[in-house]
């Protein structure tokens, strides 16, 4: 996945979430699944999706803020 595509989903991140995605091997539709479980994580349980697999859990992991530090906004505020 290219820094471009990265930026596409969720847009503009610092470079270390950048690289650190990028170093999953995931692809952009494992990134967008991921970014979606983070948006809308009790919608997507309801609607009976499936719980993510290891590599969107891990993106989930990088996406996902500190308790104490506000989540990544897809930059469309």
């Amino acid at each position: 996945m290219t820094r471009d595509e990265i930026i596409s989903v969720l847009g503009p991140v610092d470079e270390a979430v950048i690289a650190d995605i990028a170093l999953t091997g995931a692809n952009i539709e494992e990134l967008r699944e991921a970014f979606a479980w983070i948006s809308a994580d009790e919608a997507l349980v309801n609607e009976g999706r499936a719980m993510p697999g290891t590599r969107v859990a891990r993106l989930i992991e990088i996406l996902e803020p500190p308790e104490d530090e506000p989540a990544i906004q897809s930059g469309t505020d």
